[in-house]
């Protein structure tokens, strides 16, 4: 049997000078020290060999393990100083390629030796979840201009070799197809530069649907971007469809599958080319194209460009009196309670503000939407709220409800 005390080591000596006392037999001293026969032998060998330090414990790693330690260790450090981002798992990856053949420590050993030897990278801590926010209600698409759905087509290559990214907008109750525009890069400069000229052209919608990928959506606060931040300060609402889940906006995906078949098989020689051929799809199928949910008439003749137009200088909200302003920068960080806190990149340059819940926690809103809360204890920086969505039911002859956001906690 064991030890059953915890001063091991004091037990031991003690057991071991009961022993060079002989005033008991061996098996008393053991009966004394509350110990098996078998582990006072062990210790009293230990102790004949190598004196006091026999009596301490012995490390438990293996032989095989010992073995593998110093084949690999001294290499496998060589190796990650050569390679200073390559962690475990490439590590073990690249030995198993390079010694197909050779014994090799497992991933979690190699991660060990890494820790050991002050060669891992810290991992930054993520921020505890904030709150759930109830998203406001996106209107129905009843007239034109209501609702506008933006996806981008999936990406395909022209003959020449380049790539081609489709950004599609169009309008939910008349179907009709504003834009079609190859973009360089999918991001959100690309994007906005092109909602620009919509936004001028069209005037301005109610809402706007789309997914949750970038550059439409972000893994931040409220799942929003720099994008999707700029349309709420145009005084928009946003429908998020569900992650993974295009069958949340099925007209927009079968207006895809007919530009697929009849602009882009086969592809043209250039991007540009390829433009040219957008443009006259989109004109095929907004003025001649017939709709069977129009009535097989044209998209063309229901869509009309929307009264609300685009403003030169974006409106800003207003915060009470008492609110504290935030404003983070390019990074997406801000200073709180002496201590750098990341926000999030979708809100670099916005005014946000604090209203304290308690001396150690406030909540950050930007305008009238709760984006997360703050608390000095966390480092991590913001807890991000995360919203949950909800729809109304279109019905014939409701009215849509305001575009701009109401009054900041009025």
């Amino acid at each position: 049997m064991p030890w059953k005390i915890t001063e091991t080591r004091a037990a031991r000596r003690r057991f071991i000078a009961a022993i060079l006392d002989k005033k008991q037999t061996f098996a008393t001293a053991c009966r004394a020290a509350g110990i098996s026969r078998k582990s006072g032998y062990k210790w009293w060998r230990r102790f004949r060999h190598d004196g006091q330090a026999g009596l301490q414990d012995r490390s438990r790693r293996s032989r095989w393990a010992e073995t593998l330690r110093k084949r690999w260790r001294e290499p496998v450090l060589n190796l990650r100083r050569r390679h200073d981002t390559w962690g475990g798992p490439k590590l073990h990856g690249y030995l198993s390629r390079r010694y197909r053949r050779a014994a090799l420590p497992s991933v979690s050993t190699l991660t060990r030796w890494l820790a050991e030897a002050g060669l891992s990278r810290r991992r930054l801590r993520r921020s505890r979840p904030g709150p759930r926010v109830r998203w406001p209600a996106v209107v129905p698409a009843l007239r034109p201009n209501d609702v506008w759905t933006v996806d981008f087509k999936g990406s395909f290559r022209t003959q020449d070799g380049r790539r081609v990214f489709a950004l599609t907008v169009r309008d939910a109750a008349s179907h009709y197809v504003l834009v079609v525009r190859h973009v360089p890069k999918p991001d959100d400069a690309a994007v906005r530069a092109v909602f620009v000229r919509l936004f001028r052209h069209y005037g301005l919608p109610r809402a706007i649907q789309m997914d949750n990928g970038a550059p439409f959506g972000g893994p931040g606060p409220l799942g929003l971007s720099r994008l999707s931040v700029w349309w709420l300060r145009l005084g928009l609402q946003l429908k998020f469809s569900r992650p993974a889940c295009p069958q949340d906006n099925p007209a927009h995906e079968q207006m895809h599958g007919v530009l697929k078949a009849e602009a882009t098989r086969p592809s043209s020689a250039n991007p540009r080319a390829q433009q040219r051929r957008f443009e006259r799809w989109r004109r095929l199928y907004n003025h001649v194209r017939p709709h069977a949910a129009l009535a097989n008439r044209s998209p063309g003749e229901h869509y009309r460009p929307s009264p609300r137009l685009y403003p030169l200088v974006l409106p800003n909200w207003s915060y009470p009196a008492n609110a504290t302003m935030l404003c983070p920068g390019a990074n997406g960080r801000a200073w709180w309670q002496r201590r750098q806190r990341m926000i999030g990149r979708a809100f670099a340059g916005e005014l946000l503000a604090l209203l304290p819940i308690s001396e150690r926690c406030t909540h950050v809103h930007l305008g009238p939407f709760l984006i997360g809360t703050l608390h000095a204890d966390d480092a991590a920086g913001l807890r991000p709220a995360r919203r949950t969505q909800t729809s109304v039911p279109a019905r014939e002859g409701a009215a849509p409800p305001p575009s701009n956001p109401p009054h900041f906690l009025k």
